[in-house]
């Protein structure tokens, strides 16, 4: 059982993850930045260490201050969350060399499967359909010849990193010629990594992702699916389970196919395997995994009556969730993804402080504002994520 855990993360999640520890008796420490030193987390947590700086890159993303941190503070684990280090498979290593739980999957899950072109090798020995592909490729003229063999319009992604960057419909030859620098600059500049391959392009996708929680010795829960169409500029806005006009036999597959490849390498933890469905051949094909608590984890926990984060803190102190219970989807739950900003300059992130804060009573809120909260340029401008069930 943990004792004290150092929550390396702000906002929303941060809140939620300090509430969860309350309820399981753990002593919890946050960490800040200094344009957060006012925020809801640092007030909610037992223990609060500044980090100093304004930006991630000064704060949550410096790994040997927030080692430091959990040393200073006695913490004997650190939980991510999402965003920032939470698939960082070197924080891991680091944890673990410092003789600190990380909350989250091992560092070799962490690593396979946060290059999309090794998760889909994976996911090809586990029997996961993939969409016709390429591996890595190696020039542009590579790229030429099997986007003519796959028949165009073609995907160009980058294989690291997510949230929609590096990502090019090409429709022709001129525009794949005008997007391959560009997504390997993406690659290297956001993600030290400029590798790109190419996947069939489907038109009317839906993105439908499962849930999965394994105990790393290969016993891998499925819990539902969560549908994720509704998105602006490749970011999540408003996701729901069950995923909607879902054939059963197709929703039986999803399901089947993820705790399978979870099986393959063992899954720890919590993740998600995404997948692109094709509505117009009613068929699924492999898309990544998220090896972390997703964003709009809050819906599964509506319908299934569980707490994802409590089990992933039990899993890192040692004790087994029960995964062997059997799970029923109950009625359907929606989340909603509140943002500072602003509509009429193309919803461009707009800061500040925010003068009133109402929220209804009967729903579930994750987040992280208050009256007079101020809203910092820095950081990701999702204030808040409103979950409705019935």
């Amino acid at each position: 059982m943990l004792k004290k855990v150092l929550i390396a993360n702000r906002g929303e999640i941060a809140v939620r993850i300090c509430r969860t520890l309350k309820q399981m008796g753990i002593a919890s420490v946050a960490v800040y930045s200094e344009a957060d030193r006012n925020s809801q987390h640092v007030s909610v947590a037992d223990e609060a260490v500044s980090l100093g700086g304004q930006t991630a890159a000064e704060s949550y993303l410096k790994t040997d201050l927030i080692l430091q941190a959990a040393k200073d503070t006695g913490a004997d684990a650190i939980i991510p969350g999402y965003g920032f280090l939470s698939e960082n498979a070197e924080f891991a290593e680091a944890c673990a060399a410092n003789g600190i739980a990380f909350v989250g999957p091992t560092p070799k899950q962490l690593r396979e499967f946060g290059l999309k072109h090794e998760a889909r090798a994976i996911a090809e020995k586990a029997g996961v359909p993939l969409a016709p592909g390429t591996d890595l490729l190696a020039s542009l003229e590579e790229a030429k010849q099997a986007a003519l063999d796959i028949g165009y319009p073609v995907m160009l992604k980058s294989t690291a990193g997510g949230g929609g960057i590096g990502l090019s419909r090409c429709n022709d030859e001129g525009e794949l010629v005008a997007a391959f620098e560009s997504v390997k600059r993406l690659g290297e500049s956001f993600f030290s990594d400029s590798g790109v391959f190419i996947e069939r392009f489907v038109a009317r996708a839906r993105h439908v992702e499962v849930q999965i929680f394994g105990d790393g010795n290969g016993t891998v829960l499925a819990l539902g699916e969560r549908e994720c169409s509704l998105q602006r500029r490749n970011q999540k806005v408003v996701e729901e389970t069950p995923a909607p006009n879902l054939p059963q036999a197709t929703r039986e597959q999803l399901h089947a196919s993820a705790v399978r490849l979870g099986r393959t390498v063992k899954y720890r933890s919590a993740g998600t395997v995404e997948y692109i469905y094709d509505d117009e051949r009613d068929e699924f094909y492999f898309l990544e995994v998220n090896t972390r608590l997703q964003v709009e984890h809050g819906v599964t926990e509506s319908v299934f009556g569980v707490d994802l984060v409590q089990w992933m803190l039990q899993l890192a102190g040692g004790e087994r969730p029960p995964l062997d219970d059997s799970y029923i989807s109950q009625g359907a739950a929606m989340e909603v993804r509140i943002y500072a900003e602003d509509a009429l300059k193309d919803f461009q992130p707009s800061p500040g402080e925010l003068t009133e804060v109402r929220f209804p009573d009967n729903i579930r809120l994750d987040g992280w504002v208050d009256t007079g909260t101020v809203v910092s340029p820095h950081y990701d401008p999702m204030l808040a994520k409103v979950i409705v069930h019935g």
